[in-house]
């Protein structure tokens, strides 16, 4: 489970996953989801655990899915450079049936649902970006504390698909869920805050401070209690159909993939590339 992809650390029986692309915005990889969810499977048994948190190393959280061809991952250095991705890997959705595009999606963004059941709690500390993918990933934890300007967003809405999981309406009710998802516009900590995306929102200064006081709180609490306190409140929004939404959301997704824009995002992504596109998506 060695990689660089993700660091681990454990401090007061915290256990802290550090996202470790700082180059690419923390963009998210295969490889990079992978390690992410052994170490929180891990976990589970981990005695010393309590609590883990997920952060991201250098000046953003996550900034979606790396879009760049693995050939060319150098010089993608700010993060709308690799902040909407499908995270289909090599080949196109166009080139997929929805079937084969729904099953792509199943066994990349079907995985987030690890964190949604892990037993232990798991809060999200994020600063600087949090977009796209990077979104599915936060949304699917328990509680998220970031930063008064870090920036939320899911951009690809604009060109690309939808979000291939949907915890967003459950966190900020339909208006602001349609507000973000039908414009693709980001908004601040403090806004994230109001609305209910986030728990909390601090001056960067207090971050490391605030999350870690939280942390290390919930990790003092028994597992067993944790544990069941935790799934209680799951199971409340289960009754409100969580899982079956996040198999129509993937499907909704591999539908968005053969509209027209996605067609013409992906035709300008390969013929001028990925700079191009994005500049396209964002006329």
């Amino acid at each position: 489970m060695a990689s660089e992809n993700v660091l681990h650390e454990t401090r007061d029986r915290v256990l802290y996953l550090t996202l470790n692309r700082p180059e690419k915005l923390n963009a998210i990889t295969t490889d990079l989801m992978n390690a992410l969810l052994d170490h929180v499977a891990e976990a589970q048994t981990d005695e010393t655990v309590g609590c883990l948190v997920i952060q991201g190393a250098g000046r953003a959280f996550c900034s979606g899915w790396d879009l760049t061809p693995p050939s060319s991952h150098a010089g993608q250095g700010e993060g709308e450079g690799s902040a909407e991705a499908t995270g289909h890997g090599a080949r196109p959705p166009e080139e997929m049936t929805i079937r084969e595009d729904i099953d792509a999606l199943n066994a990349r963004s079907g995985r987030w649902s690890t964190l949604w059941t892990s037993t232990k709690p798991i809060v999200v500390k994020v600063h600087g970006y949090c977009l796209a993918g990077g979104t599915d990933l936060a949304l699917n934890c328990d509680m998220i504390v970031a930063t008064e300007d870090a920036e939320f967003g899911f951009p690809a809405v604009r060109s690309m698909g939808s979000p291939s999981t949907h915890m967003w309406t459950y966190m900020v009710g339909p208006q602001w869920a349609k507000r973000l998802l039908l414009s693709g516009e980001r908004i601040d900590g403090r806004t994230a805050e109001r609305i209910g995306l986030v728990m909390e929102a601090v001056p960067p200064t207090a971050l490391d401070e605030t999350v870690h006081a939280l942390a290390s709180s919930i990790a003092k609490v028994s597992y067993d209690l944790l544990a069941q306190n935790k799934s209680i409140c799951n199971k409340a929004i289960e009754l409100m159909g969580r899982t079956m939404l996040q198999e129509l959301a993937r499907e909704s997704d591999a539908i968005a993939h053969k509209s027209p824009a996605a067609k013409e995002f992906s035709r300008i992504a390969q013929s001028e590339g990925l700079e191009a596109a994005l500049a396209w998506q964002n006329r």
